[in-house]
């Protein structure tokens, strides 16, 4: 399994038990989605490696509670510690409407109301406070915030995003 295949599910925070038991910080909205998992991967130097699940459950709001398969000690788990959780793409919940994941857009085009054609999504930067839209117009990066407001459709079937942002924006990056 590579990594471009999976999408990051979260990361191992600490032990929870002396017998191989470890709470992970979940990348979630949704945590209860993955509280019956039977595997995971994990990424251990680069590499993504299938644990089996023996248990897990829900604990406090984003934590969840793991018990991998010959994970049975305090040494086993502390190896594991601050390591990544990665699963397949395809155990994505799909989303609908307005709703979408980062990596599902890529590629996208971009259509502003008042702008007409923008250019096309070639990544998400979530660094800032606010995630934005790289957009390629003809070379010239465009980035429009994320903003539920300035998002007025989705369309997964034409491969657009029809935003409405405030007027300027676009031409901010256009003039010389």
């Amino acid at each position: 399994m590579k990594k471009e295949d999976c999408f990051y599910l979260g990361k191992i925070v600490s032990k929870y038990s002396f017998k191989g038991e470890l709470l992970a910080k979940l990348d979630t909205d949704e945590p209860n989605l993955y509280d019956s998992l039977e595997a995971i991967f994990v990424d251990l130097r680069g590499n993504l490696v299938p644990f089996f699940v023996e248990s897990s459950q829900l604990h406090k709001s984003d934590l969840l509670r793991l018990k991998f398969e010959d994970v049975d000690t305090e040494a086993d788990a502390d190896a594991l510690i601050k390591t990544e959780l990665y699963l397949p793409l395809e155990l994505l919940p799909k989303l609908e409407g307005d709703k979408f994941y980062f990596h599902e857009v890529i590629g996208f085009s971009v259509k502003d109301q008042n702008f007409g054609h923008v250019g096309i999504i070639t990544g998400i930067n979530d660094s800032t406070a606010q995630a934005l839209f790289e957009i390629d117009r003809d070379g010239i990066e465009i980035l429009i915030p994320m903003n539920d407001e300035f998002i007025d459709k989705v369309d997964r079937e034409n491969k657009t995003i029809e935003v409405n942002t405030p007027e300027g924006l676009i031409d901010l990056y256009l003039e010389e």
